[in-house]
């Protein structure tokens, strides 16, 4: 039985792997918060992990209590956009402290505790970035701390595909689209199911060649 681990998974794109995983059978591990994401996980049929992804230091406590484990997939959902802003207003601190704390430097130390477990099995590890965290694509300031903070998630996971692509990890950025959930609005194109489908149909159809890349939900490609 293939195993999963996801970050993130008590709501939204996160739960709706887990479920969609552990209906094909494969033992899903899913990080949550809370009690309430306890209960959602278990309901989508997932062995609940406690992780807050602002405290960087639970990832490693998560990979110790993990020893001995080997991980044919590590995705990694979690993530916030932050305030809406426009224009070149003043960065909040504190907003912009939140943001690079919960999608960039947990994600870096995703990759550096749960890279080996997935090494040992020569998995996948998969990131849900954006596209408008690609640069090429950048043609206006909106939203901006949450743009930086994706462009600054797919600079690591260049990083890391080098260290661990060496260790037979094929390691992806993947954008899911604009999704109907909380953080994608009511008015989103597309549902959460479709979302998840398709990520899950380019995750399996990833090769070693493959290694990092930025697609997005269909395989397109995504310029950095």
């Amino acid at each position: 039985m293939p195993t999963v681990l996801i970050a993130g998974a008590s709501r939204g794109i996160g739960l709706e792997l887990a479920r969609q995983y552990a209906a094909d059978g494969w033992h899903v591990i899913g990080t949550r918060r809370n009690a309430r994401g306890e209960s959602a996980l278990r309901s989508a049929g997932a062995e609940p992990r406690r992780l807050d992804v602002s405290d960087a230091s639970q990832f490693e406590a998560l990979a110790a209590s993990l020893a001995g484990s080997s991980l044919d997939l590590f995705i990694h959902s979690a993530g916030i956009y932050g305030p809406d802003t426009s224009g070149l207003a003043q960065p909040d601190e504190q907003a912009f402290e939140e943001i690079m704390r919960v999608n960039v430097l947990a994600a870096m130390c995703s990759m550096s505790s749960i890279g080996p477990l997935v090494a040992r099995a020569g998995g996948r590890m998969v990131y849900l970035s954006s596209s408008m965290g690609s640069i090429a694509q950048m043609n206006g300031t909106y939203g901006w701390l949450y743009r930086t903070s994706k462009a600054a998630l797919n600079a690591a996971l260049k990083c890391t595909a080098g260290e661990l692509g060496r260790r037979g990890v094929t390691c992806l950025a993947l954008h899911p689209g604009w999704v109907r959930t909380d953080m994608g609005g009511p008015n989103a194109s597309i549902d959460v199911v479709t979302s998840v489908t398709g990520m899950r149909r380019v995750i399996a159809a990833a090769r070693k060649k493959d290694n990092g890349r930025f697609l997005d939900y269909t395989g397109a490609e995504i310029p950095w």
